[in-house]
């Protein structure tokens, strides 16, 4: 999915009111936040989404995020990371209780979901099932699914809820990157686990257009520099994909607190930037103190009780945040949408390796999440990558996401239905050429890492999918974008998938690993110049 680089001037002009509402906020949530009342098993053969009704599926403190290896990635290199040989050693997961069938059922159905099971029944968006590979077997079976750390977590929610919140890290493209659809996940989700607050924001939106669900509430005197554009920006990105450069004295960004106790700012230290401030209604909490070497870098702070207001103010221009940290020490589900529009596997390459380490770290995600695919069939159509390029960039972006929080789960979601771009209006749409090769590619690569797999192209209906959305006004005019129930039941699918895949986890066999991760060959990123689409 894909907006074209601000570069491009007046040709970008004529597609930013058509992605607006594809960057629209998500549906506001009514669903208070607490935990579901188990009491519905499901068949275990139900790959469809159930019927409307019917159950579903501290002191202030700044340090570098560099580790030891900061001097071989560079400060200011924008180039794409290979990927390692040696595999992250996985993080030791709890075995499954065995008496998991007694606590483990779907939530009841909320009444959006509701209504886009039943939007999906006339769209014949069937739903499917997450590939969930065997990564360890034992006498009764399999003892480890890729998913098991996230199903594990989803476990002690429901049993003996902590302090801590479950943390789900979506990368991904312009598919998501707008948070609809990982909205619907992110309350699906929260509706029966509980929500424990924002997580990662943005200072400033990602254009000028779209909401600020995901962002600072009132910002001014930021320029957005995104890992999608055509030609690299001169700074590698941290998690986010995403950096916001202060182009005036006192930019700022402010963002209505919602009770959390503590915040984390991170922020680029580059020369001649100057000091970020933070505060909270008018008092200062804490400054940055730059040492302008290029280092991303974490500074973290103690909101006090019954704070409304938190801004973070840029003493002077060309100072750069990567993002913002707000979330309550509370159990229940925290996603962070970390999507950005043009994004593919190949330029998630920008990630700086020692912001990656640091901030994934922080984060601790049960769950990474990877939305991707549909800009790579498009580049695949016009000959600007190959399946060997797709294939490696895949397993590089998962091996060094994994690296970095081994103790996550993974799963890849594959590309929606995708048309050519030689449409004429009143002429039948032709599937993407490269479409299906690509699903294939990333769901080899996915299965091959260790990781899950889910085939949204499958679950929304297969070929002519698209069509049936347009024809029901859920595509916009690029025929790319979907928008409003559109993204809605998209997330719904996935929704529905995982909590079928907790609920049904060990009843339904898992696929062994064909190719284990040690017995993968040393496939590198690619060093391919990044390319958005013009």
């Amino acid at each position: 999915m894909t907006v074209l680089d601000v570069s491009r001037g007046l040709r970008r002009a004529g597609l930013l009111a058509v992605l607006a509402g594809a960057l629209l906020p998500g549906c506001e949530s009514r669903t208070p936040p607490h935990r579901f009342p188990l009491t519905t098993n499901p068949a275990t053969d139900s790959v469809s989404p159930p019927e409307s009704g019917a159950a579903r599926p501290a002191s202030v403190e700044a340090q570098p995020s560099a580790g030891s290896e900061s001097a071989a990635t560079g400060a200011g290199s924008s180039q794409v990371v290979p990927a390692s040989a040696n595999l992250p050693a996985q993080a030791p997961v709890k075995a499954r209780p065995v008496a998991r069938s007694a606590f483990r059922a779907l939530p009841p159905t909320t009444e959006r979901a509701g209504h886009l099971h039943a939007l999906a029944t006339r769209l014949q968006a069937r739903g499917g099932r997450v590939e969930d590979p065997c990564l360890e077997k034992d006498d009764a079976g399999c003892a480890r699914s890729a998913l098991t750390p996230f199903f594990t977590a989803l476990d002690g929610l429901v049993q003996t809820p902590g302090t801590t919140p479950t943390v789900i890290a979506a990368f991904g493209n312009s598919l998501i990157a707008g948070d609809r659809i990982v909205d619907v996940v992110r309350e699906e989700f929260a509706a029966g686990f509980g929500g424990a607050g924002r997580g990662v924001l943005l200072v400033d939106r990602m254009a000028p257009y779209g909401g600020r669900g995901r962002t600072a509430a009132v910002s001014n005197g930021w320029e957005p520099r995104t890992l999608g554009e055509l030609k690299a920006p001169p700074h590698p990105f941290g998690i986010t994909g995403v950096y916001h450069l202060a182009t005036e004295n006192r930019a700022r960004g402010r963002f209505k607190l919602e009770g959390e106790p503590r915040g984390t700012l991170w922020w680029k230290d580059v020369k001649g930037a100057g000091r970020l401030v933070v505060s909270v209604d008018g008092t200062v909490l804490t400054r940055t103190e730059p040492q302008e070497d290029g280092a991303s870098r974490t500074t973290s702070f103690d909101l006090p009780a019954g704070a409304k207001w938190l801004d973070v103010t840029a003493e002077g221009k060309g100072a750069i945040v990567q993002g913002v940290v707000l979330q309550r020490d509370a159990p229940g589900i925290v996603l962070d949408m970390l999507g950005v529009p043009s994004a593919d596997a190949t330029l998630y390459g920008r990630l700086e390796e020692d912001a990656l380490k640091a901030q994934l770290g922080q984060r601790d995600p049960k769950l990474l999440l990877f939305f991707l695919g549909g800009n790579e069939s498009k580049r695949l159509e016009w000959k600007r990558t190959d399946l060997t390029t797709v294939r490696q960039d895949l397993t590089a972006l998962l091996r060094r996401t994994r690296a970095a929080a081994p103790g996550s789960a993974c799963l890849v979601v594959g590309p929606m239905d995708a048309v050519q771009d030689a449409h004429a209006k009143g002429k039948p749409l032709t599937q993407r050429p490269f479409l299906e090769a690509a699903i294939q590619a990333e769901r080899e690569v996915a299965l091959a890492e260790g990781c899950g797999f889910f085939d949204l192209y499958t679950a929304m209906g297969g070929a002519g999918s698209l069509a049936r959305f347009n024809q029901a006004g859920f595509m916009h005019e690029d025929l790319v974008h979907p928008r409003g129930h559109g993204l809605d039941m998209l997330g719904q699918l996935v929704s529905d998938a995982l909590l079928a895949g907790w609920v049904n986890e060990g009843a339904v066999p898992a696929p062994a690993l064909t190719t284990s991760r040690e017995e993968a060959s040393d496939t590198g990123a690619s060093s391919q110049t990044a390319e958005a689409v013009p």
